[in-house]
């Protein structure tokens, strides 16, 4: 079976063809771009499906990085995604952004726990920490610093994502680090949306709301004949 994958979960825009047979990749195409993934994630998957040899008829399966992450980029990906899935007759597959970095993690020091965190600001953490096995056993969640510098200096994980960095100068002491990046390679994606299989119909995993809110003060009452 051949498989899209989809990420805009952070700054990149990229997609990937994988053969989830063979378990490797055969086509990709990535932007970095900060902004513009709607103008563009059309266009970088047409780029990866052709450097795959495939077509949309070609796939089993569409996979898409749900976050945490940017707010805009996670509805567009995941938007299309479902649309993609909903035209084509086939599964959509979601995969968070901590599942994806604390995989690589795991891939880079095997046999040991894993503390995947984002540095969201606002002195927040988006965090989830795995299990050796890479089983999920907290988060995802929006914790404090502190909270999870006591979680790392209590288990001794590999760190992975922004915030790792962040916690180990908060902790006074250095972590084995996996990526350090706001996501993961995106072949990541579609190696654990091969391995998961279709479950429900993936949704943006927002941890908090969006920082554009209504002004309610500004709205003006209405006058009435």
């Amino acid at each position: 079976m051949k498989l899209l994958a989809i990420d805009c979960a952070a700054n990149l825009c990229a997609a990937s063809v994988y053969d989830a047979t063979a378990k490797r990749e055969l086509g990709r195409s990535v932007l970095d771009l900060g902004k513009g993934h709607a103008e563009q994630l059309m266009a970088v998957i047409a780029e990866a499906l052709e450097a795959g040899a495939t077509d949309y008829a070609g796939l089993g399966a569409i996979a898409v990085s749900v976050g945490p992450g940017s707010f805009t980029g996670l509805r567009v990906g995941v938007s299309t995604a479902r649309g993609l899935a909903l035209a084509l007759k086939i599964p959509a597959i979601g995969v968070t952004t901590l599942e994806a970095l604390a995989a690589e993690a795991a891939t880079a020091f095997p046999g040991r726990t894993v503390l995947a965190a984002l540095d969201a600001g606002r002195e927040e953490i988006h965090a989830a920490f795995y299990d050796e096995r890479l089983v999920l056993t907290y988060g995802p969640a929006v914790a404090t610093l502190a909270d999870v510098v006591a979680m790392a200096m209590a288990t001794s994980p590999v760190l992975a994502g922004t915030a790792a960095a962040l916690i180990s100068a908060s902790a006074g002491r250095e972590f084995d680090v996996g990526p350090r990046t706001a996501t993961a390679d995106i072949v990541t994606y579609a190696r654990l949306a091969a391995a998961k299989g279709a479950g429900e119909r993936p949704k943006p995993l927002y941890l908090r709301g969006a920082d554009a809110k209504p002004q309610a003060g500004f709205i003006l009452s209405r006058i009435r004949p």
